[in-house]
């Protein structure tokens, strides 16, 4: 442990590992400069490093352990990939014609995933993903190509990510790769293939009464323009069908 010439503690990373191992609990606010954890111990300012580093990645633990048995080593090289990113409410995270370098876990918040216009009005929602999904303009992943549509934050959300180069390395060392790709294709197909069906099979109000059924929590955090462009109507049809119900 270092103390620096501006008064701040340094620790190297096994240092820090340490003191997590033994439950320490250390409230500063903190930066990381050339491998250093620096940590200032401002005014009202508390990050509980160990509790911090065990709930960053429970949550996706928990959801892929559902799915396959995961060896330690396996999580742990895993882990040591992820980035943990922080969306702002109504933020465009990936942009049409961008290539997307992340597959990243839905920790909290809602996604949108829409093809823009240049009339915002006739923008064309096609999916939404939530809570313990992932998430990722999967095609253009894949192929490292543009994109042909764009992903939207409509709460501020929290992702778990992994870049393109680092899943290459995770396929090479583990399973978990090949589970990561199976769930996130199989995520987008759903969207595009549910979204298609319904309105192949079911009536405007059908498809409303349907997403409403499975999605109540919907009407609190996504905006009615984007609901009707998802069930394929006009703004003024969907307030219609609203007062009809």
């Amino acid at each position: 442990m270092l103390l620096g010439k501006d008064g701040a503690i340094k620790l190297d990373y096994s240092e820090l590992s340490h003191l997590l191992l033994k439950n320490v609990i250390i409230c500063f606010f903190a930066f990381q400069i050339e491998g250093k954890i620096t940590l200032y111990n401002y005014p009202n300012t508390y990050l509980y490093f160990f509790n911090y580093s065990i709930h960053k990645v429970e949550q996706i633990k928990a959801y892929l352990d559902q799915m396959a048995s995961i060896s330690e080593v396996d999580w742990n090289f895993f882990m040591s990939k992820l980035q943990r990113r922080v969306i702002p409410k109504k933020d465009v995270f990936l942009k049409l014609d961008e290539i997307e370098n992340t597959i990243s876990f839905i920790e909290s918040g809602v996604v949108r995933l829409f093809i823009p216009k240049e009339d915002p009005d006739k923008e064309i929602t096609f999916g939404f993903s939530f809570k313990n999904q992932f998430i990722s303009a999967y095609d253009s992943f894949l192929t490292q190509e543009p994109s042909a549509y764009q992903l939207q934050a409509l709460t501020e959300t929290t992702l778990l990510s992994i870049t393109y180069e680092d899943l290459q390395a995770v396929y090479k060392k583990t399973q978990i790769g090949n589970l990561i790709g199976r769930l996130t294709a199989e995520r987008l197909f759903l969207l595009k293939s549910k979204r298609e069906q319904n309105l192949l099979n079911l009536s405007a109000e059908q498809r409303y009464v349907k997403l409403f059924k499975e999605r109540p929590e919907l009407l609190k955090v996504i905006p009615l323009k984007y609901i009707s462009s998802y069930i394929g109507v006009t703004a003024q049809a969907l307030s219609r069908i609203r007062k009809r119900l």
